[in-house]
C-alpha cells in the first residue's frame, strides 16, 4: 500500500504535501486479566498487562477543498481522524417507498442518483431493499453527499468496478455543483487515481500528499459485433422496454473481457434521405455507469455508420445521455429535440411505428444527428 502512494507521488497523481501533525492524546482501553488472556499472551511472548494504547494519527487540512481522502488498512485510525471532520449522517430508508421517492423532488433524485452514477431507471422506482449491494452503496452515498459530508468505508463494500464508477461520478457532481469539504475514508487506495481528491492522507505512514492536475487511467473498450442473443444480459436495465427488435445490428463493448455495455441500430427509411440508420438500444451495466461508457460506446457505433456514408439519428428520453448530445460537437440537434410527441396524436396512420408513438406522447425526447468524428477537425 505504502509502495501505491509513493507510485502515485512519483506519476504526478499526487503532490507532497507538508507533514502532519501526529502528536495527539493516545486513546486507551482495559481488560480483566483472566487466565485464558495470560495464556494466549504467553504463547507468543506478549507482554501485556490489561491495557491497550493506540495513538491516532491527526492531520491539518487545507482550508479549502472539495474532496479530501483518508487511505490506510484497518485499525489504523481512518474512523477516529475522520471524526474530526464531522459526523457521518445515517439515512434510513422506507421499505414501501421507491428510492426515488426519498428525495427533495423528481430533479433531486435524477441529479443525485445520476451523480454518483445510479443510472438505472428501473432501479429508482424500486424499494432500497431489493437493491443490489453496489446499487444500495450508491444510494445511500447520493443521499448523504453535500458539502461538509464525512462518509467512512467508501467503497469498502462494493466491487473494485464499482468503487471506480462511483469515484469518477462523485468528483464530477463535486466539481459542477462547488461541493466543499466532504472527507471520506477508504481502506482502498485504488481509488485514487479516480476519485482525484484534493488531497489524501495515508494513516499506515503518516504521508500526506495533494491533487495533481492530471489525467485519471484510459478505459480502453473492445466494441465488437455480436447477436442478439447478448441482449439478455442487458434488457432488465434498459428504461423503456426489455424488448429488441430482431433486425437490429448489435454491438457488445467489453472491458478487460468483461461484458459492460450493448448498443443496437435499425435500418431508418426515410422519403426525405436515403441510407440512413437510427439508434435501436444502448445499456450499461449498472456497475460500470458513472464512468462516461454509454457515450463511448454510441458515439463509436454512430461512428461507423458515417464512415460507411450514412446517416446515423438517435433519440433517448434518458436526461444524462441528451444533455451530453446537446452540448457535444459531434451530434447535431434534429428539429423534434426536447419536444414532446404529442404532434402524432393527430396521426390517422396505423403502422407499428405510429401506435408506439402514441403510447409515449408525453415524454420528451432528446433527437440527434450524428456529424461524425470529422466535425472536430474542421471538416463538415
Amino acid at each position: 500500500m505504502e509502495q501505491l502512494f509513493d507510485t502515485l507521488r512519483q506519476e504526478k497523481v499526487l503532490d507532497v504535501l507538508p507533514t502532519p501533525v501526529i502528536d495527539i492524546e493516545p486513546l486507551k482501553c482495559t481488560v480483566l486479566m483472566d487466565e485464558v488472556v495470560s495464556e494466549v499472551c504467553s504463547y507468543f511472548d506478549y507482554k501485556f498487562e490489561g491495557e491497550s494504547v493506540f495513538r491516532p494519527p491527526t492531520f491539518s487540512a487545507p482550508k479549502d477543498f472539495s474532496i479530501g481522502l483518508i487511505v490506510g488498512p484497518s485499525g489504523s485510525g481512518k474512523s477516529t481522524l475522520l471524526r474530526q471532520f464531522g459526523q457521518e449522517e445515517n439515512v434510513s430508508w422506507d421499505s414501501r417507498r421507491a428510492v426515488v421517492s426519498h428525495f427533495l423532488s423528481a430533479s433531486d433524485a435524477r441529479q443525485r442518483l445520476g451523480a454518483v452514477g445510479l443510472n438505472t431507471i428501473p432501479s429508482w422506482v424500486k424499494p432500497y431493499h431489493v437493491l443490489s449491494t453496489g446499487e444500495r452503496f450508491r444510494a445511500d452515498l447520493a443521499r448523504r453527499i453535500k458539502s461538509g459530508a464525512v462518509i467512512d468505508e467508501f467503497t469498502s463494500v462494493v466491487d473494485r468496478n464499482v468503487a471506480k464508477a462511483c469515484s469518477v461520478a462523485l468528483r464530477r457532481y463535486a466539481d459542477r455543483n462547488e461541493i466543499k469539504r466532504v472527507v471520506l475514508a477508504s481502506c482502498h487506495y485504488d481509488i485514487i487515481e479516480w476519485l482525484q481528491p484534493d488531497w489524501v492522507f495515508d494513516t499506515a505512514t503518516g504521508a500526506a500528499a495533494g491533487r495533481r492536475a492530471e489525467s485519471r487511467p484510459p478505459i480502453s473498450l473492445d466494441i465488437d459485433p455480436c447477436g442478439a442473443e447478448e441482449w439478455a444480459a442487458f434488457s432488465p436495465h434498459h428504461y423503456l422496454t426489455g424488448k429488441i427488435n430482431p433486425a437490429s445490428h448489435c454491438w457488445l463493448a467489453t472491458w478487460g473481457g468483461v461484458r459492460v455495455a450493448f448498443a443496437a441500430a435499425l435500418a431508418f427509411p426515410n422519403a426525405n434521405f436515403s441510407n440512413a440508420w437510427r439508434g435501436h438500444r444502448t445499456v450499461v451495466l449498472p456497475d460500470f455507469q458513472g464512468l462516461g461508457i454509454g457515450v463511448a460506446v454510441s458515439n463509436a457505433v454512430a461512428g461507423l455508420f458515417v464512415a460507411r456514408g450514412c446517416r446515423y439519428f438517435s433519440k433517448t428520453a434518458h436526461p444524462r445521455l441528451g444533455e451530453y448530445r446537446n452540448t457535444s460537437p459531434l451530434w447535431r440537434p434534429t428539429s423534434k429535440n426536447g419536444m414532446s410527441r404529442r404532434d402524432y396524436a393527430q396521426t390517422k396512420r396505423k403502422t407499428k411505428e405510429d401506435r408506439h408513438k402514441h403510447l409515449h406522447i408525453n415524454r420528451v425526447c432528446y433527437s440527434h444527428e450524428f456529424i461524425g468524428f470529422r466535425s472536430l477537425e474542421g471538416g463538415g
